[in-house]
Parts: structure tokens; sequence; C-alpha cells
């Protein structure tokens, strides 16, 4: 291993073990930090004016949000109108001009947003463009100001490749497999309705999705009658008859979804037709670490449940895998649930329930290392389509107010200059 690996190494177990998580660990490090600057105040200006030879009051300083410029919105094809248009809304609230993708995979919501939203907004500054994967290539070359992107990991590396070239700025709404730990202490049947429902909505096809559970092998005996129940509850005895079961949005998707299939033990569902590009809601036993069902993202309609003897134990499933859209936890007990969110990394989290924490616009939603790069929803929308610009009025008088700052410079001065610049609070430095 070389030293910056093994460095690195170091850090990321320091980092998982929860040391620097504590308030009080946090506070300890920056009074630290203010003691290095305390004492070693003559020692950093020396070296500065070694190195580089240098050394705001009744001003009026503020942030003005300021927009982008021109945007490119790509959507995805799961939710096609929600996850193109939500995006839209923070992006014209912010002041842009925007170019919105639709994907091409669901055909007639594209052509729809292609023929007939231009006629509602203002063709001068709001274009859709309908584009495959080549055409999307091409129009990845020009040069956006910011680019919002909701798909995959494989996709959004290109995405984020195409716009390192122009250095543009980007939000990436990615997957992951997103684990739901239950505990032994929780009510099993309201676990498995919420649990159901949101692995089943959309046939699966929903990026918040739970991916996986993760429970004892006792809460599995428990849970696997409670989840069969609630299946036949939401959507009868045959789902394939149910008006409120989905299909799988394409064959290719199909048989990528089919062929996880053959992972573990099918406890529940199961069945399949291709021509109507149906899974049963189905849930997998005995499914093993490296089985291909845990090497991907699921995107359908199967729950995989893997068992562990303990919430740590669950930690650690969850800690050695990157890190996911949300994470679900059931428990009715609040330390466990308090465990498992404060060692842990996520986009989001959701106690008890599914999918619902990104229904409160209040709570900006977005990823964490491979699930995603930055947030939206809400006032998060706005912020994000938006450029927070520093500014700084200084009235062009005073000048006199200003000599402490003009060389040349001698010791004498140094108070006055403390003076006009430092804000006035406890342990205040300036770096300059």
């Amino acid at each position: 291993m070389s030293p910056h690996a093994e460095l690195v190494s170091r850090l990321r177990a320091a980092w998982l073990s929860g040391k620097t998580r504590p308030m009080e660990y946090r506070v300890a490090q920056l009074e630290a930090l203010g003691r290095f600057l305390d004492e070693k105040q003559q020692d950093i200006l020396e070296a500065t004016a070694a190195d580089m030879r240098k050394a705001t009051q009744l001003d009026s300083a503020f942030i003005r949000k300021d927009p982008y410029g021109v945007v490119l919105i790509i959507g995805p094809w799961n939710y096609p109108i929600n996850l193109l248009l939500v995006p839209l809304i923070g992006a014209i609230a912010a002041g842009n001009c925007v170019v919105m993708k639709p994907s091409e995979i669901t055909r007639n919501v594209e052509r729809l947003v292609a023929e007939t939203l231009p006629r509602y907004l203002d063709e001068d500054c709001f274009a859709v463009v309908t584009a495959g994967v080549e055409e999307t290539t091409r129009l990845l070359e020009n040069k956006f100001d910011y680019i919002f992107f909701t798909g995959s990991p494989s996709v959004g590396r290109i995405v984020m490749t195409a716009a390192a070239k122009h250095l543009t700025p980007v939000t990436l709404e990615l997957g992951g497999k997103n684990p739901c730990y239950v505990s032994d202490s929780c009510n099993v049947q309201n676990v498995a309705r919420r649990v159901a429902w949101g692995r089943f909505f959309n046939a699966g096809q929903t990026c918040v999705a739970p991916d996986y559970v993760l429970c004892s092998a006792e809460m599995q005996e428990k849970l696997l009658p409670a989840l069969r129940e609630a299946i036949t509850e939401f959507y009868g005895p045959n789902p394939r008859e149910s008006p409120d079961f989905g299909r799988i949005v394409g064959d290719r998707q199909f048989q990528r979804v089919q062929a996880l299939l053959h992972s573990g033990h099918t406890a529940i569902g199961g069945q399949t037709d291709a021509e109507e590009r149906y899974i049963a809601p189905t849930v997998l036993v005995e499914v093993q670490q490296n089985d291909p069902v845990m090497q991907e993202e699921i995107f359908g309609p199967i729950l995989p449940i893997l068992t562990v003897d303990s919430v740590d134990d669950a930690i650690a499933f969850i800690n050695a895998r990157e890190r996911p859209l949300v994470l679900y936890v059931f428990s009715s007990r609040k330390e466990v649930v308090n465990r498992v969110l404060e060692r842990t990394s996520s986009g989001g989290f959701c106690a008890n329930d599914t999918i619902m924490h990104m229904t409160i616009p209040s709570l900006p939603f977005g990823g964490i290392g491979q699930s995603g790069l930055g947030s939206y929803h809400g006032r998060s929308s706005f912020e994000t389509f938006s450029h927070q610009r520093s500014a700084l009025l200084r009235g062009a008088g005073r000048e006199t107010l200003n000599t402490p700052r003009y060389p040349p410079y001698a010791p004498h001065r140094l108070p006055l200059l403390r003076a006009a610049t430092e804000t006035k609070r406890r342990a205040t430095c300036l770096l300059l």
C-alpha cells in the first residue's frame, strides 16, 4: 500500500469509528485550531512575509442570489413528469434559461412534453430537446452554466465528465442500494405494510425504494407472512390483475430485473410475463452478499432479505458499501434508531416508514457519494439553481479609514488595521 493510500485508509477508519461526530470533539478541535493561530501568530506572519511579502466596517455586505445562466435538465423515465418539472420550477424561480431533455424511454411523455410544454413557456428562454444516447452525448458537448441530471450512477459519471470540460457545476440525483434495517423490537404488521408499499410502488421503479432488508433470522420468520399478507391486501391474490400494480418500463429493463430473480430462494412471488413486462411482487431469502441481486440497484419489484445477528452487524454491512440515497430503519426503540443514524452516512434517512421523507418540502433531497451530488425540493431547488454571489458595497469617501491597510506597513499600525477589519466577537481571528 502506498503512503497516501495508507493515510486515506487510516483517516477513513477513524471516520467510520464515529470519532468526529460528537459535538464536544468538534468544539475541541476548533479550539485547538484557535490555539494554533494564537500561539503561532508571529511564525505565520514571518512565513507569509517570506513567501509573499504581504500582510469592514461601515459597509454593506450581503449575499445576492444570482441565476447561473443557461441550465440543462436531464430527466429520467421512472417519474418522467415529476422529475423533470420539479427541478424546472427551481430553475425558473432562480431566473435561469433552461434546456429540458426528457427521457427517450418514456416516448409518450417525451412527445407530450416536447409538443405542448413550449406553448406555455417563453420560447426565447425555455426549450425541450428530444434525444437518444448519441444526441444527448452531442448535447453535452455544449457549454452550459449548470447541469441537473437524474439517473443512474454510470450515466452520472458521463454527465460529470462532460461538465468538467467546461468546469460546469452539476447536481447529480442518482440511485443506489437503499438498506432497510428491521430490528426485533417493532410492530411486524406495520413494518410489512410500509416496506411493501415502498418497495412495490411503481413496480419498484423508484430510486428511494428500500432495496434490501437486513434483519435477524427470527424477525425474518415473522416478516415473511406479514409481507405476504400486505401484498395480498394491496394487490389482491393475483397482482397481475390489480389495476394498482405497474409494469416494467421496457424489454431491456424487464430482462435485467428478471435475471435477478435467480438470486437466493423465492419466498413470495416470482411469477413473470415477458409479453406484459410483468414481474410479480417478489421476496427473496437466503440471499448472499455476492449474489447478482446485491451487486446493483434492483429498480424492480424484488425485495431481498439478508439476515444479521445485531444492529452493529447491520451497521457494519451498510458501511462496507457505497453510501446510499436513503437509509431506512424500523424499531420501537429510539436508541436503535439513533445508533443507526449516528453511525452511518446516506443522502437521506427515514425511521419507521419508507419514501415519505422526500414528500416534505422543507427537507432537501439528494444523495451523497455514489448516490448523488447536491440536493433540491422546496427552497433547496431555488438555492441549487442560484449562485450565491458575495457582495460588498463600500462608500467612495472616508478614505482616512482605509489608510491603515495601505503600505508602507509598520508595527505600530497593526492595532489600527485590526480595528478596521475584524468582526467584534469573542475569539475572532483574521486570515489575510
